[in-house]
């Protein structure tokens, strides 16, 4: 299995990052390959909506010279795309707006190309929150389910650790393990289809 970890985070070792390795460490036990991208390394322009992305079949095609080309190859590769983001005001970080946003080139629904570039792939997300889960990673989760039925993609679930003491608290064993029987979960689901 092939998964495409999207890392939302602009602090590159912060409370995210630190929830995803023991995700991360448990599909690499599995044999699984992981493509790790932290998103604030990587050069992601809005989108123009100038759709003409939606005029070239077979590949993405977007007209911005940027690293987001590169990064929706990496997620076509992938089985499985998982969303990994602190929640800032009820969302996902800046620059996986960004990302989400310039997601139109991976759907030809709008001009003369047609067809999917993801459909039928796998989506998860892995969020770190201020609130409580359902309060603040709610519309989140909410949006990427919206994105899944609209682009026929697969939610596999969303796990998700509040942060209470800073970093230790995606330390504690009830996180570390979570986040190792998520890993699980994500792959036992895969099997499924």
């Amino acid at each position: 299995m092939k998964f495409c970890v999207l890392m939302g985070s602009p602090r590159l070792n912060g409370n995210t990052a630190e929830l995803l390795k023991p995700l991360i460490g448990e599909l690499l036990n599995r044999d699984c390959k992981v493509e790790y991208i932290a998103l604030a390394d990587k050069n992601i322009l809005p989108c123009k909506g100038c759709y003409a992305c939606q005029d070239v079949d077979g590949y993405y095609g977007c007209v911005q010279n940027d690293d987001v080309t590169h990064i929706m190859n990496v997620i076509i590769d992938s089985d499985c795309v998982v969303f990994a983001t602190p929640i800032y005001t009820w969302y996902c970080t800046a620059p996986m707006k960004a990302l989400l946003d310039r997601h139109y080139g991976l759907n030809k629904f709008y001009g003369k190309a047609k067809g999917s570039l993801w459909q039928g792939k796998s989506v998860a997300i892995v969020a770190t929150h201020g609130y409580d889960a359902e309060y603040g990673a709610e519309p989140f989760e909410t949006g990427i389910k919206r994105l899944c039925e609209h682009s026929n993609l697969k939610y596999l679930g969303m796990y998700s650790v509040r942060d209470e003491d800073n970093l230790a608290s995606f330390q504690t064993e009830n996180s570390v393990s979570g986040a190792k029987g998520f890993a699980v979960q994500l792959l036992n689901k895969l099997a499924e289809r």
